[in-house]
């Protein structure tokens, strides 16, 4: 393991810090853009990542009440953007689908140009410089996802 001064590791702590503000800004705007709450189109996006799940498999996932979850699913089938289906290999369970062509439309011009942008970011760096990124931001997703664990189980001291 490198020996990375104290310096060092504050400098690139403010860059995350200012990379994850500019991120939770960039979707508070995204939301406002689509007619969401905040919450409601990242939580659209978790199901356009995961796919078709139950409710009580996105509150698992998300963290919610199965209450919370249920207004957040009439709130997206309203603006159709998830629709309730029932799965074809047990039909006691309902699936919560995401819209994909709908969030398309609705999505599409923004994250277009944010990919566009983001390309030409990407472009500009070497294979090898690019594989350090992905490493240190999977594994700081990791990290992150981890400690998210330890929240939701409540527990008061985190593992560090």
């Amino acid at each position: 393991m490198a020996n990375i001064s104290k310096e060092k590791i504050h400098e690139l702590n403010e860059y995350g810090r200012r990379f994850s503000d500019a991120t939770v800004l960039l979707h508070l705007q995204i939301a406002q853009y689509a007619g969401l709450a905040p919450a409601d189109h990242k939580y659209l996006s978790m199901l356009m990542q995961k796919g078709a799940m139950t409710a009580g498999e996105l509150a698992q996932a998300s963290g919610l009440t199965t209450g919370a979850v249920t207004g957040l699913i009439d709130r997206l089938e309203k603006k159709g953007l998830v629709e309730r289906k029932a799965d074809a290999n047990d039909r006691r369970k309902v699936l919560i689908v995401p819209n994909l062509q709908k969030a398309g439309k609705l999505f599409g011009s923004v994250f277009g140009a944010l990919q566009e942008r983001l390309t030409a970011l990407v472009e500009q760096y070497s294979d090898k410089e690019l594989k350090v990124v992905k490493s240190y931001i999977g594994e700081a997703v990791k990290i992150m996802e981890e400690l998210t664990e330890e929240l939701k189980k409540g527990k008061n001291n985190v593992h560090r």
